[in-house]
């Protein structure tokens, strides 16, 4: 109920402004007379009330327009020697109503053409300087209040709009935000999902072959690459489940998802890499100090790449070598391998190695992949320690 009547009186605010004026020009029409004042005939006065308080209807929208109606009115008023009516306060609003939606310039124009009518009034010929001068003192503060708080109004107006444009400003923004961080997410899942097939399908294709090889002259051998296929591609099913759940918009329960791989689980890593059938030497020096989940899996993928593309490309009889180290500002990551340099160069470039340097550079590190003297390939990797994201 209240609110609406807030909103009625909201959309006949000029109405209420002008029925005050009204009626008490009604009440001077009929009990009062300028004194002094020509009457024009009965109809000039009530044509003059008419003149000064309709166009208050548009102060508004047209503010500068009924300022200068009124002020006009109130003019030719003074020079055919018309008295002081009630209408006469029209100024003032209509004043006020310049003050309040127009420029500050426009505003002082208004203010200085409401003091000079001040003025105008006040002036007589004959009489006292003192007078006159406490009579204009007195309208002028009146005067000048309503200009202020016109210009009080205007300010708060605009202050109020700034607030809403900058509202919507911060919920445009954060709706670009929510893009820009999906965007992302699909992109670190895209390079999730790169590694995780790229190295397990690499793993069960190796283990097909020599199960292929070896199903009639050592059945064991095969029985045994058989069951590492199963349980590499279980893992992976488990690890594509889960990156491709984080993509659907589930409104139901979610299965809990699995912890990310972590510098405890190179370990694991380099037994499933032995276990494919490439001897892998790992070695870690130092003691590796508190790093964020995130880094820990840009470590883990880029040894995963790493030795992913030396089982690809390394060919037969080759062995490799994982290397961390832990220093006091700097984590280093070396891994090698003495199998086929030249077939490696054809992936310098590919999504892989591209991957692994922008998984580096996420934590401020540096990545150099290039073949070795005498052949092989060798992946070097400096990231300091404390980055943030």
């Amino acid at each position: 109920m209240f609110a609406r009547s807030r909103a009625w009186m909201a959309s006949h605010q000029d109405t209420l402004v002008i029925a005050p004026l009204v009626l008490c020009c009604l009440i001077q029409v009929r009990y009062f007379s300028a004194p002094g004042s020509r009457t024009g005939g009965p109809w000039v006065t009530p044509a003059l009330h008419a003149a000064l308080l309709i166009p208050l209807l548009w102060r508004r929208r047209h503010p500068l327009t009924v300022f200068a109606i009124a002020a006009l009115v109130s003019f030719i008023q003074w020079v055919a020697g018309f008295g002081l009516l009630a209408a006469n306060s029209a100024v003032l609003v209509a004043m006020y109503g310049v003050a309040a939606h127009c420029r500050l310039r426009w505003a002082t124009v208004a203010g200085a053409i409401a003091e000079l009518g001040i003025a105008l009034l006040v002036l007589r010929p004959n009489g006292s300087g003192s007078v006159l001068a406490k009579e204009y003192a007195a309208f002028s503060v009146f005067v000048i209040a309503i200009w202020i708080a016109g210009i009080y109004a205007n300010t708060r107006r605009r202050y109020v709009h700034s607030l809403v444009e900058r509202a919507k400003q911060a919920e445009r923004e954060r709706g670009q935000e929510a893009l820009i961080t999906a965007a992302a997410e699909r992109v670190r899942i895209a390079r999730e999902l790169h590694d995780v097939v790229a190295h397990n399908v690499s793993v069960i294709v190796l283990h097909a072959d020599g199960a292929g090889y070896a199903i009639h002259s050592e059945p064991e051998l095969a029985a045994q690459a058989l069951q590492t296929i199963s349980t590499t591609a279980r893992r992976a099913l488990a690890e594509m489940r889960r990156l491709v759940g984080v993509l659907r918009e589930e409104t139901g329960a979610q299965e809990p998802h699995s912890p990310q791989p972590g510098l405890a689980r190179l370990g694991e890593l380099v037994e499933q890499t032995r276990a494919s059938g490439l001897p892998t030497e790992f070695t870690v020096h130092g003691t590796s100090p508190p790093l964020p989940e995130g880094q820990q899996l840009v470590i883990y993928r880029i040894v995963q790449e790493a030795l992913t593309n030396t089982l690809k490309h390394g060919g037969p009889g080759t062995r490799a070598s994982v290397e961390v180290a832990f220093g006091h500002d700097e984590i280093k990551l070396e891994i090698a391998d003495d199998g086929q340099g030249a077939p490696a160069l054809q992936v310098v470039g590919g999504h892989g190695l591209a991957g692994m340097r922008e998984r580096a550079a996420l934590y401020g590190g540096t990545l150099q992949a290039a073949p070795r003297i005498g052949g092989g390939f060798h992946v070097s990797v400096r990231m300091p320690v404390g980055h943030e994201e």
